[in-house]
């Protein structure tokens, strides 16, 4: 293989609200944190063990929105994207970096408010209900008939 491949495909939790941060030219992002399980029986104890790793997300412009609008805290949902790792100075100078995942496409799964969805949560469960398309899918739609 001649190239290189940067892939990250994820189906976690979401552990947090989304954050959002604005800036003046109308873009936008969004981040949470998205927690994902690693469960298996310990051989020796025969005990069941589940580690949880957390990823920071990142999501841009139209797809933050759509993030912030219909997903949060406890929502599990499908990210696909590539790692980029960040890096910045401290307060005191010192190096410091950040691993995060650059969302390029995700899917609702489901919502914690399934069982019983508010009206407003009949919206957004109306949304994760629908077929498997992507926001990256919706998003290429033109209005165009041709």
């Amino acid at each position: 293989m001649a190239g290189t491949l940067n892939k990250v495909m994820l189906i976690g939790h979401l552990g947090d609200d989304i954050k959002m941060h604005h800036f003046e030219g109308g873009g936008c992002i969004g981040r949470f944190p998205l927690a994902t399980n690693e469960t298996y029986v310990n051989k020796q104890t025969n005990e069941r063990v589940t580690n949880t790793e957390w990823h920071n997300v990142v999501v841009k412009n139209k797809a933050a929105e759509l993030c912030e609008k219909y997903l949060s805290k406890g929502d599990r949902v499908y990210i696909e994207g590539r790692i980029k790792t960040r890096k910045w100075q401290d307060d005191k100078g010192v190096d410091r970096y950040s691993t995060e995942i650059q969302c390029l496409d995700f899917k609702f799964l489901s919502t914690k408010n399934e069982i019983n969805p508010s009206a407003s949560q009949q919206q957004k469960q109306q949304v994760v209900d629908q077929p498997a398309e992507s926001h990256k899918e919706a998003l290429d739609k033109d209005d165009l008939p041709f």
